[in-house]
């Protein structure tokens, strides 16, 4: 009876200690996003999402003004990123985990390693050189392939560490019906680590969608929508990071409300890509 006791009273012990370090990381996170809600919730309107931020002098003489052009400049950056980085760190992913005994696999681990270690403002850099330079212009196009830069790593990781939970007994099995080993991984192995690899898709976005310091030396930004849609690819174009920070340091009061509110909107898209995500692979898994 007193060891029954003891184990309860060591049970409600832990089960407390587990609240409080639950409570602990959750009330940093809910002071941020309650702070950056009340200084930015008076910039949302249907102006914030319809007009462009212009010039100074436009706020100053009470014209509407908004972050419409930030708004699709991340769209598009973003998904820039994400087309290019999937299938390359995918594919590193999938060389890791399924390849192990092959000879580049050594190279490859240090330079995914390297490159995941790098700081984003280096890869900002990294983009300039191989596509600002020879294009001669700033381009969603280039920030789209720094952004990509950054995901890599983190999607190849992801994937490696995805595919290694899955027995090997399947490999074998489609091995022993005489399939050949990349039908094995593509078919099989991969279908299988579906919701790993997601979950590495999202942290890699996630990790992505907030980098500001590489965008500066790619994408560049713009107060203003271009006149076409290819400008948004092949011209400077703004994103919602970059101009979170430089409606930070403007010497503007209405600006530093619309970087709040411009924080906002980031945080609402990262969270609802992140449910959405969820629910998706949830109904597939039932």
């Amino acid at each position: 009876m007193k060891t029954l006791r003891q184990r309860n009273i060591r049970d409600y012990i832990m089960v407390s200690l587990l609240v409080l370090s639950t409570v602990l990381v959750l009330t940093p996170l809910i002071i941020i996003i309650g702070y950056v809600i009340i200084n930015g919730l008076g910039a949302i309107s249907i102006d914030f999402f319809t007009q462009e931020l212009g010039s100074p002098a436009r706020a100053m003489q009470g014209r509407p003004t908004g972050l419409v052009h930030s708004i699709l400049g991340t769209l598009v950056v973003d998904t820039i990123g994400v087309i290019l980085a999937i299938p390359i760190g995918v594919g590193a992913g999938i060389m890791l985990s399924e390849y192990p005994e092959h000879k580049l696999n050594p190279l490859l681990r240090v330079l995914n390693d390297t490159l995941n270690g790098m700081p984003a403002i280096l890869k900002g850099l990294l983009a300039f050189a191989i596509i600002v330079r020879p294009m001669g212009t700033f381009s969603g196009l280039a920030g789209g392939v720094a952004l990509a830069f950054v995901m890599i790593p983190i999607i190849a990781r992801a994937t490696e560490s995805a595919l290694l939970t899955i027995p090997w007994s399947i490999r074998e099995a489609g091995l022993a019906i005489g399939l050949p080993r990349w039908r094995v991984v593509m078919s099989t192995i991969v279908p299988a680590a579906r919701t790993g690899l997601i979950t590495g898709f999202l942290i890699a976005f996630a990790r992505a969608a907030g980098e500001a310091a590489p965008l500066m030396f790619t994408s560049f930004g713009n107060n203003y929508l271009p006149t076409h849609w290819t400008g948004m690819i092949f011209g400077p174009v703004d994103t919602l990071p970059q101009r979170l920070y430089s409606l930070a340091i403007s010497p503007y009061a209405e600006w530093h409300t619309m970087g709040w509110a411009a924080g906002i909107v980031l945080l609402v898209f990262v969270v609802a890509l992140f449910t959405g995500a969820q629910l998706l692979t949830r109904q597939k898994a039932l």
